[in-house]
């Protein structure tokens, strides 16, 4: 699978639908409940993504600005590392549930510095918050043979 850390640790392709009005800026963030340590696993954290922008592409690079969308950044993840980081739940474990949220807030930006953690993040949306979504999938890791 593409978007695992064990395949290509590709960021997957998402998108949503335009704010409310006076929506600025989005956030989102991509979690799993299900692992042991930390709780929950942060896997992605994207923040400052323009009003007008609606989705991120498949893929993107894991710098901490990123260029396209430009002047979006990317936070830490739970694997210290910034940007995206795949599924990875321990082989025999049941499937984990992975949590994508997106968050429209009345603010351009969040005025945090490139890298930032879930959160800090979550901390300068606080009040800011017009509206959000969810979507859950799921990912097991085969068993070794």
């Amino acid at each position: 699978m593409k978007v695992s850390a064990d395949g290509d640790n590709a960021s997957p392709a998402i998108d949503w639908k335009t704010g409310p009005e006076g929506t600025r800026c989005f956030v989102v963030l991509m979690e799993d409940p299900d692992a042991a340590q930390p709780k929950p696993f942060v896997h992605w954290v994207v923040y400052d993504i323009p009003g007008n922008v609606t989705g991120l592409r498949e893929g993107l690079p894991t710098e901490p600005i990123l260029q396209d969308p430009k002047g979006v950044k990317q936070g830490t993840n739970s694997a210290g590392r910034t940007g995206y980081f795949g599924p990875k739940p321990p082989v025999g474990d049941p499937a984990h549930s992975y949590h994508f949220q997106v968050f429209a807030l009345d603010v351009s930006s969040l005025d945090l510095d490139p890298g930032a953690p879930r959160d800090e993040v979550l901390s300068a949306m606080k009040g800011h918050v017009l509206a959000s979504g969810r979507l859950v999938g799921t990912f097991e890791r085969p068993s070794v043979k």
